[in-house]
């Protein structure tokens, strides 16, 4: 006979201990979420900028990890970067835990996150509407642009170093992805 765990809610998550890991809810699943390498946090850091500069001249709000993102009681993410278009802030309470999916969410890949990026996270935000999801791949120096189409999110594209990037969920912002993995 298999032993059964019940499933986390988003309460449960929030009755951990704050003592280091962060972790994130799948369908009530709990996984932790490893501390970033340095070269990945400069690279979210590249595209946090980004995301600032457009929020200042369009409105908006731009955030970082950690932040909970409570798709529902079961399903709780930390993307390293999310991005909410001014129509969409009345939804959010400064003061609590966003309970809204962003317009745009951004990862920067590393060996302990890759999978989950590109697996069940990519899964679980297209479910949740999500409008375009970005993967950074440091190694590579290119990012690929998902969009949801159809109930999922579909690559549009895989973008190297020396081209532009557009995001089609934020209208007008265009970035030399070198920017986007500058030192």
């Amino acid at each position: 006979m298999k032993a059964v765990r019940p499933r986390m809610t988003f309460t449960d998550l929030e009755r951990l201990p704050e003592d280091g890991p962060r972790y994130e809810l799948y369908d009530g699943d709990l996984s932790e979420v490893p501390a970033p390498i340095p070269w990945h946090q400069r690279v979210a850091l590249n595209v946090t900028e980004v995301l600032r500069d457009y929020e200042r001249r369009h409105g908006g709000l731009t955030l970082f990890s950690p932040i909970d993102i409570v798709l529902d009681d079961y399903n709780v993410v930390q993307p390293d970067v999310v991005f909410f278009r001014k129509a969409r802030l009345s939804g959010i309470d400064m003061r609590r835990a966003i309970r809204i999916p962003p317009d745009l969410a951004a990862e920067v890949l590393s060996p302990t996150t890759e999978q989950t990026d590109r697996g069940r996270k990519l899964r679980l935000l297209a479910r949740f509407e999500v409008k375009e999801y970005w993967l950074l791949d440091p190694g590579e120096r290119s990012v690929e642009q998902y969009l949801w189409r159809n109930g999922t999110l579909t690559l549009e594209a895989t973008l190297p170093i020396g081209v532009v990037l557009t995001a089609h969920t934020l209208e007008g912002l265009a970035v030399p992805v070198d920017r986007l993995f500058a030192d």
